[in-house]
This record gives structure tokens, sequence and C-alpha cells, in this order.
């Protein structure tokens, strides 16, 4: 109505945000205010987080949902606990199975790739934990914008309208339900029109209502195991009932003074972790290049991810332990591979002999980084009929290659790309950070706390920062605005450069930073989504 809300032809500028008794950051302002609100309730950054991330799966479907998985780090009391709520395949699938339907690999799509969700789960777990209001009162807000509707953001319309093209191309009934539910008008919502859904509201409803138990013993898991077991599915009744959030310790290593912090393996923020050791260790405040700069980063980012891909998955069965991936000389020897040319990255040896992202802060100094999913758009792109359950597809992730570390097999956690960050300094809480994207987030991740604690550069102006991304080889896309300067001297070293016309595969992040030493809260938001900052 008041113009096309994708175009942008002249540049803007955001401030960093301060303030000193709460702050919620996340990708879309509506779920953003209803953090803020329940902080201003009593609620502390735990309870806010929940009620942000419930009220995202409403008003951002197009990244996560009910049915995805979830993963957090929190700070509360002056202690670090991590949680990770990734839902494991189905008991009755194997790779025998799923080569018997035809398939040569993992499809991306359909009921094939779906795996136990964890989001509900991560959600009570949470609020029985560490949760100061009722856990009902956290899921009110989602229940209300779901009922009443809310009208669609730019970016989630772009990103729901990829989907719908996605799914029309099957012409199978097993997508009825979700354009019944997404497209109930035969086409995906407008910028600005009007989307809501009684079924969501309801589903949320019941899990608020049993604290989960609807969802992962009662009506919701026989409505899905129903769904499953009548459309060739492997899921059931009893994948759910095992689901149970995993308490971790986040692992950790130092650059630039701080201690930066992720989720240990099934989730790939380990890759982050080696990038960073290894750009920490060449000492770059000293590099005066901006060229030669770029170029470390790229190649120690690409070394790190070609281990992960090829180790991680469920910790159980990587074959290689965390510390071995980390240890100094390891990445020392990884490291000698880098010269003045790009190089085509391969894995190591260790052994000797596709979301949405939030953080949250409040005023007594505790902090939650978070972080949820479908994995690829909505999912599997299968809807449970009646609940507005969008399955995710998390299972596309799993190798059909038996030798694989990633190998399919029943009961097993696959490789995670989505991973929440957390930074400290001296043991104190600095703050929660993340770049959702995809197999974008650990490259997100280097380049955003590389531009603050390397760059000097504020959460706000971090984020704001031209990205590349690594694809494969010496592949490497970069955003429409990245400096041409640039790319071109990053050509000449071998690196094979595409700029992209849009910037919403570049990764989507949020920070909140904490001075330790007056309390004051420091937050950056991201310019390539719809994102905001609700401050108190």
């Amino acid at each position: 109505m008041f113009g096309d809300s994708l175009y942008y032809p002249n540049s803007s500028r955001r401030m960093v945000s301060m303030s000193n008794q709460g702050m919620i950051a996340t990708s879309q302002p509506i779920a953003a205010q209803v953090g803020l609100e329940i902080l201003k309730s009593g609620g502390n950054a735990v309870d806010a987080a929940i009620a942000t991330a419930a009220a995202l799966t409403v008003v951002e479907p197009t990244s996560n949902g009910i049915g995805g998985d979830a993963f957090a780090i929190v700070w509360i009391d002056g202690e670090m606990h991590g949680l990770n709520a990734s839902g494991k395949s189905p008991a009755s699938i194997s790779i025998d199975a799923v080569k018997a339907l035809g398939h040569k690999e993992m499809p991306l799509h359909g009921m094939v790739p779906i795996t136990v969700p964890g989001a509900p789960a991560a959600w009570t777990g949470l609020s029985k934990r560490f949760g100061n209001l009722p856990f009902k009162e956290l899921l009110t807000p989602a229940i209300e914008i779901a009922r009443r509707g809310f009208p669609v953001s730019p970016t989630v319309h772009q990103m729901w309208e990829e989907a719908y093209d996605e799914y029309k191309v099957y012409q199978d009934p097993i997508f009825d339900a979700w354009y019944a539910t997404f497209a109930p008008n035969g086409k995906s919502p407008c910028p600005g029109e009007v989307w809501k859904s009684e079924d969501h509201a309801n589903t949320l409803s019941l899990i608020a209502e049993t604290e989960g138990k609807a969802f992962y013993q009662g009506e919701l898991a026989d409505a899905i195991e129903a769904f499953s077991q009548n459309n060739g599915g492997f899921l059931r009744k009893e994948d759910l009932m095992n689901m149970t959030p995993e308490w971790v310790n986040p692992i950790s290593t130092q650059f630039r003074g701080y201690d930066i912090w992720e989720i240990p393996p099934n989730g790939s923020g380990i890759i982050a972790l080696q990038a960073l050791a290894m750009l920490d260790s060449f000492a770059e405040n000293n590099l005066s290049d901006p060229v030669e700069t770029l170029h470390r980063r790229i190649e120690v980012t690409k070394l790190a991810y070609a281990d992960g891909l090829k180790f991680v998955t469920e910790h159980s069965a990587m074959g290689v332990s965390v510390d071995d991936l980390l240890l100094p000389s390891y990445l020392e020897k990884r490291k000698r591979l880098i010269s003045q040319e790009a190089i085509d990255p391969v894995n190591g040896n260790p052994i000797t002999g596709g979301t949405v992202y939030l953080a949250t802060a409040d005023k007594d100094g505790n902090m939650v980084s978070f972080i949820q999913s479908n994995f690829k758009n909505f999912g599997s792109g299968v809807v449970v009929p009646g609940t507005g359950i969008s399955l995710q597809n998390r299972g596309w992730s799993f190798s059909l290659d038996p030798n694989h570390y990633n190998s399919l097999q029943p009961s097993k956690k696959t490789y995670h790309t989505i991973i929440p960050g957390f930074i400290t300094k001296s043991g104190k809480a600095i703050g929660p950070f993340g770049v959702m994207g995809g197999f974008m987030q650990p490259q997100g991740h280097v380049q955003l706390l590389a531009g603050m604690f390397a760059d000097g550069l504020n959460p706000q102006a971090a984020l704001d920062t031209p990205r590349w991304k690594w694809v494969k080889g010496k592949t490497i896309e970069v955003e429409p605005h990245f400096p041409d300067h640039l790319a071109q001297a990053l050509s000449r070293r071998g690196h094979h450069i595409l700029k992209s016309t849009d910037s919403i595969t570049f990764g989507r992040g949020q920070v909140i930073l904490r001075d330790p030493n007056t309390g004051v809260l420091y937050g950056g938001t991201e310019p390539r989504t719809d994102s905001s900052l609700a401050v108190w």
C-alpha cells in the first residue's frame, strides 16, 4: 500500500541500543515486545526467552516452529548452563529403509527427513529449572497473536513465497495441510497481509496447559503418530515420549582476550571455535592489510568447516573428541596450510597415536542465548492436519553412507547447524550472540566476533558489516554491497567470488553485551531482516 516493502534505494543507519533494565533482541518486533512485556511483568531473562521463542513460531513460521529443535546457553545467578534440545531420528528408520523407498540420499522434504521436535521440550525444561513466572503465562501472548493474526513482515513474506514455490512442484497430497494452514488463499501472504491460525493457537494452548505433556505424551503426540503412520512416515509416539532435553557443558576458546562459548556437538559451534582459535594465533591486531586480514578469516573458516562436515554428529558417534579438534598443536598444523593463495580445504586428522535467534537480558545480570529452527524454511513441508504443527526436516543432514560419521541410524542426533553463542571475560558474563541462517552460522559467528573484538566495532556496526560466505572449494559468495575492491583483491588470490543479488542467505544476527562494571546493556540487531531491539 505504501510502496515496495523490499525496495530500499537509500542506505539507512541504526545506532547501537543501550539500556540498564532489560533488553530483547530478535528478528521480529512483535516477538521482541512480547519478551519485554514478560520482563516488565516480573519475569527473568529465561521467562522472556521462552515467551519470545513461542511468539516467533507464530510471527516467523518460515524459520522456526513448534515442530523444530532448539539450543540455549543460559547465564543465571553467575553460572553458565547449556541446553541441547535437538531431537533424534525415529527408532524405526534406517539407511536400508530409506533406500528401499528409492532414495539415494536423504530427501529435503516429505516424511523421510522428519526428526523428533525438541523446541517444546526446551521451553518446558528451561521454565522448570530457571523460570520465575508460570509456564502457561509465558505462552499466552503467542496464543493471542495466533488467534487474532498479525501483518506479515517483508523478509518473512520473501521466505514464505520461496517455500510456497518449493512445495508446489511436488504435486503431492502430503503437502495439502501445509497449503491449508500457510496458504489458505492459494498463495503466500503479501507483506502487510494479516495471517492467523486457530490450529496453531490451540496447539500452543495444549502445550501451555499441560507443560508440554500433550505434545510428547498426549493428544498431539497421538495426532503426529497417526498422520506419520498413515502416510509412510517413520516417526512414532514412542519417539516423542523418549524426547529429553540434554543439559550440557558449553565448550570454549579464547579470542582477543574473551572466552567464546558454544554448545558441544552435535551442534556445529565447534567450527566457529576452531576458526577463532586459529585466527587468534595470527595476532591479527598488528595486521594493517585489509585484504590479508579478510583472506585469513576466510581460510581458517574453510579449514574449520572441512573438519566440521567430516566429524560433527551425535557426540558418541564422532570418533574424535572436542579436545582433539581444539588442540593447539593440531590447529597449528591446520593453520600452516594457509598461504597467499586460496586453498581447496580438506578435513584434517586430529587423532594422534539452515532459523530464528534471540538474546535476552534482565536487570539482574541474567542472560539467555536461544536459537530454534525448522532447518530449511518451514521444514519438511509436512503439517499435521488440525494442529498447525509444521514438522522439521533436520534429518536431511544425515548421510546414507554407512561409513560416514554422520550416517543415518535409528534414534540418533544429526549434525546441527543452529548454534547459540555466549561471551565471557575473566569469569564475568559479557553477553549472548548468534547469527541464524543454516550453514552460514559458524561463518557468521567468526565474522561478527572478529568485527567486534579484532576490528573494534560496536555490536550494531559489526552486524552491519558486509558479509562473505564460503560455499565449497574456493567459491565465496559476497553480499551485493560487499566492496568491489576487496572482492577483486580476493579474486586475484585465487578465490572464486560470486556476488549475490540478495542478502537473505548471509545470516541474521543479534547481540547483547553487558558492561560488567556498570551493568549497562549494548545491543545490536540485524539489518538483513525485520528485526528489532526492545529495551527497558
